[in-house]
């Protein structure tokens, strides 16, 4: 698959995170000549924290692991994860493959099966052929290495194009605490947690209750806050692990939220950057508006348009499409109190084209790989932040024969 050419210049060196550590290999679920299969181990008392897509229809690994979550955490952990087969609309078949791969890593690491986690991402609708994950079990388990984390994060990639990696160090109380998270993610990508799967691990020490209310309000600032293609998958699953084996505890730490926020933004946006057929990255920005729901809600509009996102990739500042997308929001707004920019160019305000913009100032600014589009609504002091990307061919191109 071609590189998106949003793709950064290579995967980051990612610290070790004591407590952790990965194997990849190849099971042949669907892919030839490539992982596919990833088996993580947490050490004792590591906190897990989770947050998976809402969907009606989500897959049995998704609604396992919201059943364990919360859990005692006092043994050792493990997640694992495969491409290929998402394991979603399996019926009773699907149950049983979590289960018998549950089983499976429990026998090969002696890890209760109440604390291992699994996640299947790729086409829906097939039964997991678990045996062959199943054979390479003990394989996995005696290739675990902390240094293993950029082949987990390959591993777990689907239509993705690069695979997805970001880390941060902050200092508390005289001591390092790391983070790291791999993240996959390129389709079937919209706002509504997490449509993707996202593994991030820390040393830090904090108690599970309060891991996933930290997680719960990161996640509405940064993967709720971006959109592909409008999606949202049966399969997506973010988990952070906390070792605890810093010895700091970051329970009450700004420095620690800053930090994981930064991980876990950096990472949405890659997902964003590896979008289907992307050649745009477009950031979103609401103001003035009545709410921070309304200016979310015009953020999403816009972002979510096929004709706004069709106007980008073919390079035409055609604003009247995001007129058009504010205007069928549901969000309160008055034509004639709208502004939009593009980047530093003031495009239309006071519900009309701004005597100084010139199309040729439009187009010039929409040949950028990086875009932002800026609208006030000149409503109210709501603020909203949303990242998408172009539509292209290269999109239609890959769903049309994503099964075949």
């Amino acid at each position: 698959m071609t590189l998106s050419p949003l793709a950064p210049a290579q995967f980051p060196d990612l610290p070790v995170i004591e407590g952790v550590r990965f194997a990849a290999g190849a099971a042949g679920v669907k892919y030839k000549n490539r992982d596919d299969v990833t088996l993580i181990e947490l050490s004792a008392g590591t906190a897990i924290a989770g947050v998976f897509t809402r969907s009606a229809t989500r897959s049995a690994p998704v609604l396992d692991c919201q059943a364990k979550l919360g859990g005692d955490s006092s043994g050792r952990a493990a997640i694992l994860v495969n491409s290929g087969n998402a394991n979603a609309f399996t019926g009773a078949a699907g149950e049983k493959s979590v289960q018998a791969l549950c089983a499976s890593v429990s026998e090969a690491t002696q890890i209760d099966e109440a604390r291992v986690f699994t996640a299947s991402t790729g086409v829906i609708g097939e039964r997991l052929p678990d045996d062959r994950i199943s054979s390479k079990m003990q394989d996995l388990a005696s290739a675990l290495d902390e240094n293993g984390i950029a082949a987990s994060a390959r591993a777990i990639m689907t239509t993705d194009t690069f695979a997805k990696g970001a880390s941060a160090e902050v200092v508390i109380d005289g001591k390092t605490v790391r983070i790291a998270g791999i993240a996959k993610g390129s389709g079937m990508i919209a706002p509504d947690m997490a449509t993707m799967l996202v593994y991030i691990f820390t040393d830090a020490k904090i108690s599970q209750p309060a891991l996933q209310a930290l997680l719960g309000a990161l996640t509405d600032q940064t993967f709720n806050c971006i959109t592909v293609d409008s999606d949202t998958s049966t399969s997506d699953s973010l988990l952070c692990a906390a070792t605890g084996a810093s010895g700091v505890d970051v329970s009450e730490s700004a420095g620690f939220t800053q930090a994981l926020h930064g991980v876990m933004l950096n990472l949405a946006h890659q997902v964003v950057r590896d979008g289907e057929g992307a050649t745009k990255f477009v950031e979103i920005r609401v103001s003035g508006a009545a709410s921070d729901t309304d200016a979310r809600m015009v953020g999403l509009a816009i972002a979510n348009s096929p004709l706004v996102k069709t106007a980008i990739a073919g390079e035409d500042p055609n604003w009247g499409r995001i007129v058009m997308a504010v205007g069928k929001s549901g969000a309160t707004a008055d034509r004639d109190r709208l502004t939009i920019r593009f980047g530093d160019i003031l495009v239309a305000e006071n519900g009309w084209v701004s005597e100084r913009y010139t199309e040729e100032d439009g187009a010039a600014y929409m040949k950028k790989q990086d875009l932002t589009i800026s609208v006030d609504l000149g409503i109210g002091g709501g603020l909203g932040t949303v990242w998408t990307c172009d539509l292209t061919h290269g999109y239609i191109s890959i769903n049309a024969d994503y099964r075949s």
